[in-house]
């Protein structure tokens, strides 16, 4: 099933969509250093907390995939996994690309503060913190001037993304969809940004045309090299500016965009969460769950919900935080578009 793709109004821009099936790779040793960390609840005994909570994450499973083994111990000040997130999705110029761009700010604040209610009813034991998940470089229909296929969002945008998060003390994702560019020369010109403790990244492999291909026209990847390029980058900046870890999305929702998944290099600077981003029916998106980020375990995992898309065949509904949580593993990042 490929992924709907449709035109949005920033010049040709592109929207995330639907999931596909594939088979899965077998599970490798991925390298990693050891640190440790510390946590509210155990601010002595923490390496003890955060295997406990891993644990918990893991929810039973029996295979042994879960917990990641040999993974590193974070950098005093890691959200993960002791608060679960809850993000809105968006850019600011655009309706159809998720919620951020639908409402006002209050009344987006009003929608997500429903949501952050619904999780913290569901698993009470995990506490919830709001997220806004701002798209700042678009992927296009158009080559502009440098045939790159991508808009990258002017500063006054990405402030103000910034500014509504302060509304309701949320951490901030910046999202890149490099289209015929990489992550080497978009991810430096967000540093400014992602100097600042409460804000974070995400990439998008749809839309990596590493083929010349315009975006929309097939599904793009990364390579392990490219999100290695960026956990690289988020380490040393949080070595240099002593800085709590930095939390990293990577968008996932076919077997090949993400390629060579065991060569993922963990540090203690940096949590990666492998994010299960796409639209359909409640069974295509638990089986895409499990054949692309359960099956292939990497540190953390998140599961994407569509407000519209998931509901556009009746039947088809919403799956809701209870059923969410009875995945293995639970999902700890959590995405409304």
């Amino acid at each position: 099933m490929r992924k709907q793709l449709i035109p949005i109004i920033i010049a040709f821009c592109i929207l995330n969509g639907c999931i596909q099936k594939a088979g899965p790779s077998p599970k490798e040793k991925r390298i990693s250093k050891l640190s440790a960390p510390k946590s509210e609840k155990e601010p002595v005994n923490s390496d003890s907390a955060y295997n406990k909570k891993l644990k918990t994450l893991a929810n039973g499973d029996t295979k042994g995939l879960w917990p990641v083994k040999n993974q590193p111990f974070p950098k005093k000040g890691a959200i993960l996994p002791f608060k679960r997130i809850v993000a809105y999705y968006g850019n600011l110029y655009s309706k159809r690309m998720g919620v951020l761009g639908e409402y006002p700010p209050n009344e987006l604040w009003r929608r997500l503060k429903n949501e952050l209610r619904a999780w913290e009813n569901a698993d009470p034991q995990t506490p919830v913190l709001p997220a806004i998940h701002y798209i700042a470089v678009v992927a296009q229909g158009s080559p502009q001037k440098d045939g790159k296929y991508r808009l990258r969002m002017p500063k006054s945008q990405i402030d103000s993304a910034l500014s509504i998060a302060r509304m309701g003390n949320a951490i901030v994702f910046l999202d890149v969809q490099v289209g015929l560019s990489n992550v080497k020369e978009e991810i430096p010109l967000l540093e400014k940004y992602l100097k600042m403790p409460h804000v974070h990244l995400a990439i998008d492999p749809e839309f990596s045309m590493k083929d010349g291909s315009r975006p929309g026209t097939k599904i793009g990847s990364f390579e392990a090299d490219d999100i290695n390029y960026c956990s690289d980058y988020l380490a040393r900046l949080v070595r240099e500016n002593n800085l709590p870890p930095k939390i990293f999305v990577v968008h996932r929702f076919t077997q090949r965009m993400v390629k060579n998944y065991n060569r993922i290099v963990l540090h203690p600077e940096v949590q990666i969460v492998m994010n299960m981003d796409g639209f359909g029916p409640p069974w295509l998106k638990y089986d895409s769950y499990i054949a692309y980020i359960y099956r292939e375990p990497v540190q953390f995992t998140g599961f994407k919900l569509f407000y519209k898309n998931d509901l556009r065949r009746p039947p088809h509904r919403l799956l809701t935080p209870l059923e969410l949580i009875k995945l293995k593993p639970q999902p700890i990042y959590i995405m409304y578009q």
